[in-house]
């Protein structure tokens, strides 16, 4: 499987500089915080957004060189993606992230809420220094859209009456909304036209949902290794992913199981083995291999480069994480 990182050559530089400047740009004024934000940055991840950002910000360049204000946008989406990270753990008590124990775990979830609260306060005044009004407005959304998500599922959890449409709906909010708002923020701090913004929207939106879809898929069929954090954990905890929601329709038994919160002794087991001999799963790879393309077709315009393949390229890394 190609790694999404040797995707980015066309901005490998770029994303060295980001890595340096995101600790400076928390600051050290509040020591706590700082080292929350440290031990967050220094866990990694793979960028994933931020190289979308300054890939589009390149490919809607036309060669010419990327601005400051495209590198600040990368620094920031990492930031308030960062920010979205925090919070979730809290939500979803978990210990771990990404291989390494995660903030709560490590300075209690009052210090670890109000990291990320810092987080998205230090995103939001950066944003504010771009200077342009409309992108800060994209951005000041994507943040509105994580709290809109995260009630989504909490108010849907073990409800087996959940569609397909509500949870792309909360995939969007939770996931996709930061990579669509940003591509078309980088794009409009290109100066292109409205119609390629939009197409960079779309490109991001498609691109997120069918990486949300495809890291639903991997809940079943990964290991806790391999994800950085515990397998099986969204069925477990009641939030009804893809695989769930599609196997619903094959499986009557599974609803019941669900509906009563996997209360008995092997309730989980017997959901899960369901889920798998459906095809729950082999839908949830179509769907997202439809997103994908989507994707793919929003680049159609855009004049060829090397940023522009990366971006087509980035849609088959996704796709290629299933298998």
């Amino acid at each position: 499987m190609t790694s999404a990182t040797s995707l980015f050559s066309p901005v490998e530089a770029d994303l060295r500089l980001l890595s340096e400047n995101l600790i400076k740009l928390v600051g050290t004024r509040h020591p706590i915080f700082y080292e929350a934000a440290k031990h967050l940055f220094a866990a990694g991840g793979k960028r994933v957004r931020p190289a979308i950002v300054l890939l589009a910000a390149r490919a809607t360049m036309a060669g010419k060189e990327i601005s400051d204000r495209h590198r600040r946008l990368a620094e920031i989406t990492e930031m308030i993606h960062t920010a979205s990270l925090v919070h979730d753990d809290v939500v979803d008590e978990s210990e771990m992230r990404r291989g390494v124990p995660t903030v709560n775990s490590l300075f209690g979830n009052g210090v670890a809420l109000l990291a990320g609260d810092f987080l998205f306060a230090q995103s939001s005044w950066y944003l504010a220094n771009l200077d342009n009004l409309e992108v800060v407005k994209l951005l000041s959304e994507v943040i509105m859209n994580f709290a809109t998500g995260e009630i989504q599922q909490g108010m849907t959890k073990f409800d087996p009456e959940v569609t397909i449409e509500a949870y792309l709906d909360k995939s969007y909010y939770k996931t996709a909304s930061l990579i669509a708002n940003s591509a078309k923020a980088a794009a409009l701090l290109s100066d292109v036209s409205r119609e390629t913004a939009e197409h960079l929207y779309g490109y991001g939106k498609h691109w997120g949902l069918a990486f949300q879809i495809v890291d639903d898929i991997l809940d079943f069929t990964g290991s806790t290794s391999s994800l950085g954090k515990p397998a099986l954990a969204d069925i477990s905890s009641g939030n009804l992913t893809a695989p769930a929601l599609y196997a619903l329709a094959e499986k009557p038994y599974l609803e019941t199981l669900i509906s009563r919160q996997f209360e008995k002794a092997g309730d989980l087991e017997q959901a899960i083995a369901l889920i798998q001999d459906s095809h729950g799963i082999e839908k949830s790879r179509e769907l997202a291999a439809h997103h994908a393309h989507l994707a793919v077709e929003h680049l159609a315009d855009l004049p060829a480069s090397e940023s522009k393949q990366a971006l087509v390229d980035m849609t088959d890394y996704v796709l290629s994480r299933m298998y």
